[in-house]
């Protein structure tokens, strides 16, 4: 179905590794350039550079350092995300650098510095560009000794990948955001050249330093290992101290030159990997334009409205909601397509799919921040069920369900106000606006008003079942518990043949399972005494949080989408196909909304992550959450500034409402953030 539209994203890939090798001979002249450079002899300085570029171990240095661009092309490829992937304790993430496919990734990028630290090797010459050289032994015998500076070299190259590999599972160098502004491709990579330089160079410093200190200690094992594996021999004769010259010496100083030479090469590296990088961000993560409708079917895969509802890829599935997204502001011609209607039938498939493909996306994070809010609330236990969740019949889940095209999946958290349910129990049982809502009176956009509207005939009076029944407790405040089980106080009689029969005694379990049950407990309270336990599985409560907004993006594109395309259909959609759906849209956003209030009032969520300096990790993802709030806000107020003169008049005529497309509007008058003038 989408093959077509992934050989779109290979394309885009190839085409971020081509310009990685076209961009390598500038960068490995650069290098040439600073490694041999030489202050007191420029001619000779410049005349060795010159010659060097057109030498064949040039040319055979190039051909594999472009086949490792490939490679790490293909690495990028093979591991990026656009929904990063956050540990969310200690545990968590040393279970993601040692994992097997990081491990082989790990691996991969050793081989790959061993390669790229060879070739500066001998593009540097001198004392760095062979493993071994002739030498005489004390009995003059002619043989072959270990260079120990070219092996320092590789090891430092080998020790450079493997830090480039753990640093982008520790940052998240995988991730692939987009960007807000969209700019052509040039300006965008112009952009980020001075990062790269900089991440380049300081990370090759932090890592040159800590390969000094662990080789200082641990690298008579490799150069034992590699005498023995190659038949080479120490000279012994004359001691060489790489980093530490001879402390019988009047010096005593560091070797600068081959400290030097190590960053210079790590720089090089670093950069010829992070351009690499860069680009394939780029390429991916530009602006693919849907056709929103197909006159062939056999295209019709390959449309705004299919592509949008498809999970995997979600590379395409993030494209086709920007798109969406720039489509409804900027594109009035494609918009009209949205709303038109199908030849023939005259349906709105196209608005359809879309509008449910979003309300569905806000449905689910609702559900999700929901959950997380209950599970702080208990503390991680498990909640146990309320007298109105235990009441929830089979009738009430038919009626949220329905089947209504527009409502999103998870329909019990999609709750509107009681006057919705106050209109339905006027217009009888049958009555069409029943189907798609739920009364939620506990919500805070509910007054009292309404709560005496929508009880029973007698309920209203003070005097009216005085004497309750135990089981029928009145439902006190909670800070972060749901509106989920609001069918407690307030809510509509069930009839007879809703009432759910008596639970069945819950049979004990076994004396083996409660044995295993005990001896869980004590192993689970033995290490939480443990510090080094605590302090690898303790939740991080920002990491979280920023878990929890991992894939935010797609909703702010789905609720730009949405807020435009409703501001546009007050002059463009000449049928009315949006009106049908204005309700579940605003609903759907201000649970929506209120959820993302409730979050904000923790601890960690409304402190701003410090953006972190020195590394190519994107750290957009950090700040999803609170660009949702914005874009959240924003959406609430464009619609109701739009709608705002028939809300207003629907109010002050509350009898007189046309289809009943705009009731649910006038109800959340009380709840909006724009403020109403009479």
């Amino acid at each position: 179905m989408t093959e077509c539209l992934l050989q779109v994203i290979c394309w885009r890939a190839a085409a971020s590794i081509a310009w990685a090798v076209l961009l390598l001979p500038p960068t490995t002249a650069a290098f040439i350039i600073l490694s041999r450079f030489s202050i007191l002899h420029p001619f000779q300085w410049i005349s060795e550079c010159l010659s060097l570029l057109t030498s064949a171990s040039a040319i055979f240095s190039f051909i594999l350092l472009g086949g490792v661009i490939i490679i790490v092309g293909f690495l990028n490829l093979e591991y990026y995300t656009v929904i990063p992937n956050i540990a969310c304790s200690k545990i968590a993430l040393l279970g993601q650098l040692l994992h097997p496919r990081q491990f082989l990734s790990s691996l991969v990028h050793c081989i790959m510095g061993i390669i790229v630290a060879w070739c500066c090797a001998v593009t540097i010459g001198g004392r760095y560009e062979t493993l071994g050289y002739p030498c005489v032994e004390s009995d003059g015998s002619p043989e072959m000794c270990l260079n120990e500076y070219h092996l320092v070299l590789l090891l430092a190259g080998a020790f450079v990948g493997f830090s480039h590999s753990l640093l982008g599972v520790i940052h998240n160098m995988n991730y692939v955001s987009f960007h807000t502004v969209q700019r052509y491709k040039y300006l965008r990579f112009k952009g980020s050249l001075p990062l790269v330089v900089k991440c380049s160079a300081t990370q090759a410093l932090y890592s040159v330093r800590n390969y000094i200190v662990i080789y200082f200690f641990l690298g008579y094992i490799p150069k034992t290992w590699m005498c023995k594996t190659l038949n080479l021999h120490l000279n012994r004769s004359v001691q060489v101290y790489i980093f530490i010259n001879a402390l019988t010496l009047p010096s005593g100083l560091l070797d600068l030159c081959l400290i030097y030479h190590l960053w210079i090469s790590a720089t090089f590296l670093l950069f010829t990997w992070y351009i690499t990088l860069v680009l394939f961000r780029i390429f991916v993560t530009e602006v693919y334009s849907f056709p929103v409708q197909s006159s062939f079917t056999e295209d019709s895969h390959q449309c705004l409205p299919k592509v949008i509802t498809e999970k995997q890829p979600m590379i395409l599935k993030f494209l086709a909601l920007q798109d969406l997204a720039l489509l409804s502001q900027h594109a009035p011609l494609r918009r009209s397509e949205v709303f038109s209607l199908s030849q023939p039938g005259g349906h709105p498939h196209n608005w359809n799919a879309i509008s449910k493909e979003c309300l569905s996306l806000l449905s689910d994070l609702t559900q999700r921040l929901i959950v997380y809010h209950d599970t702080v609330a208990t503390n991680g236990r498990a909640k146990p069920l309320s007298t109105g969740s235990e009441r929830k019949t089979s009738s009430d889940t038919s009626v949220i369900s329905g089947d209504d095209p527009f409502t999103p999946k998870s329909t019990p958290l999609m709750k509107t106000p009681a006057s919705v349910f106050t209109r339905s129990v006027v217009g009888g049982p049958q009555s069409p606006l029943t189907a798609p809502f739920t009364p939620d009176l506990d919500s805070p956009f509910a007054s009292p008003a309404l709560r005496r509207l929508t009880a029973p005939v007698g309920q209203c009076s003070p005097w009216h079942d005085t004497v309750q029944s135990p089981h029928i407790m009145r439902r006190g405040p909670k800070l972060w518990s749901t509106s989920t089980d609001s069918h407690v106080n307030g809510s509509p009689q069930l009839s007879p043949a809703s009432v759910p029969s008596p639970k069945q005694e819950v049979s004990k379990p076994s004396l083996l399972a409660q044995f295993l049950q005990n001896r869980k407990e004590q192993v689970k309270n033995f290490l939480a005494k443990r510090v080094l336990i605590m302090y690898l599985f303790n939740k991080l409560p920002e990491a979280s949080s920023q878990a929890l907004f991992a894939d935010s993006q797609a909703h702010i594109w789905a609720l730009e989408g949405l807020s435009y395309l409703v501001q546009a259909s007050f002059s463009e959609d000449r049928f009315g196909v949006v009106q049908t759906t204005l309700p579940s849209i605003l609903s759907s956003m201000l649970v929506l909304q209120e959820a993302v209030d409730r979050h904000f009032k923790l601890p960690h969520a409304s402190s701003k992550p410090v953006r972190s300096s020195g590394t190519m990790g994107d750290c957009h993802y950090k700040t999803l959450r609170f660009a949702l709030r914005a874009t959240l806000k924003t959406a609430i107020y464009r619609i109701t500034t739009t709608f705002g003169d028939h809300l207003r008049y629907h109010y002050q005529n509350p009898l007189f409402i046309p289809g009943g497309n705009y009731w649910v509007l006038q109800s959340y008058k009380d709840s909006l953030t724009v403020p109403f003038t009479e």
